[in-house]
Order: C-alpha cells, then structure tokens, then sequence
C-alpha cells in the first residue's frame, strides 16, 4: 500500500516537475532514472578501457609517464554528450558526473589494467571557481567511480593555487601555458609506489590532466592512471 502511494505520490509531482533526460532534456519515464533509454542506446560509449593502446592514451603520450588512461564517451559539438557536460558544469546537476562515475566504475572492475588502485584524485577547482559553481563536477564524477569500485576518494592531496582564464577557444601551445604551475599537493605522507587515479571531466587538449599528473609525479613516490568522463 505505502509504495502505491508513493508511485502516486510521485506521478503527481512528476506533473508539475518533470525529471528531464541529463542528455536530451526529454520527460524521463518512471523507470528511467538520469538519462532516457534512448540517449543510453544512442551514446558514443568508447570502450576504451578494454585496451590501453586507445585515443586517450596516445594524446598523452610523451606528455606524462602514465599507466593507463582512458575515457567513457565521445564529446562533439552540438550532441548529446555536449549536453550533458553542461548539464554537470553549468546548470547544477552534478549528480549526472556522479551517474556516470558509478557506471564506468562498474566497467572499470572488470578490466585488469585497473585492479590495485589504492585511491582516486579529482582534478581541483580553484577556490574562486569552486564558491562560485558551488561543486566541483570532477569530485562527483570520482565519487561514482569511489562508490563502484570501492577506492577511497581523496580531495585533500591536490589543490589549485592559481586561477587559470578558461581554456575555451584556447590553442593547443596556449592551453599548456594556462595550465603550467598551477598545482601544488597538500604537505602528507603517502605509501611508496602508491596507485592514484586522476580523474578529470573533459579531456581535450590534455594539458589540465597532464600538469596535475606531474604535480603528483613531482611531489609523491606514486603511479598514476587517468579516466575522464569524456573526450573531445
């Protein structure tokens, strides 16, 4: 009986506000929780995590010694998935990062490469912009990832000490030059030859990842690997 009403309940709130599909904006059916059945189907899943000779991966070569790198979905202009990252950055609904997260997680566990991690770092907000958003979409998308692949989430290890201008409309040369000495790591003790994965939301040019990673690198006895939620 309490769950019938709370279907009801639910329907007659879903009347007023609508949950809309993170992807597309369409009314989400009951069953449907973030995004549509649809956008599911039709999104560019990469299946890069299957092999480590992928796309991401070999942007970062020669940039940063990492072990693994991959990327959950395909960012063009004006799709789906363009949508959506502006859904998570712009538009409060970080918890779409956090959807996302959890199912890559999943995938993720199954794949040897990424077995041993012993804790997942979001790339940081500056300050500035963290007050300002209110959330940094990076953290949450960690925290999927945290959750699926039951790995500590650490916020307290890197930090932004520089506020950069965004990197939209940016050249390839002028987004390293942003991005260069911008983060530094909190003063703490960590195990040798420790496994971090970064995680970030967008990779395009790389250079954001790429300055955290050997900020790490610089500061720790560490490895690192690196999952974004998406590619340009």
């Amino acid at each position: 009986m309490k769950t019938e009403l709370n279907k009801l309940f639910g329907d007659f709130v879903s009347i007023f506000f609508p949950r809309e599909c993170g992807c597309c904006g369409c009314v989400l059916k009951r069953q449907e929780k973030f995004i549509c059945v649809a956008c599911d189907f039709h999104l560019p899943y990469t299946n890069f995590h299957e092999y480590s000779d992928n796309d991401t991966a070999r942007q970062l070569w020669g940039k940063a010694p990492v072990e693994e790198a991959c990327s959950f979905l395909l960012l063009q202009k004006d799709s789906r998935v363009e949508h959506l990252i502006y859904q998570i950055k712009y538009n409060r609904q970080p918890f779409l990062a956090e959807y996302f997260g959890y199912q890559y997680g999943l995938k993720l566990l199954k794949v040897q490469a990424y077995q041993g991690i012993d804790f997942i770092v979001p790339v940081p907000l500056h300050s500035s912009k963290f007050r300002k958003r209110g959330y940094n979409q990076s953290a949450y998308f960690g925290r999927g990832l945290s959750r699926a692949m039951e790995i500590p989430l650490r916020e307290d290890i890197l930090i932004r000490k520089k506020a950069t201008i965004s990197q939209t409309g940016k050249g390839r040369l002028d987004r390293y030059e942003n991005v260069n000495d911008v983060f530094d790591c909190q003063p703490t003790v960590l195990m040798a030859n420790v496994h971090i994965l970064l995680v970030d939301d967008v990779l395009t040019t790389g250079a954001t990842i790429v300055s955290a990673a050997l900020t790490l690198l610089a500061s720790f006895d560490c490895r690192i690997s690196i999952v974004t939620l998406a590619r340009a």
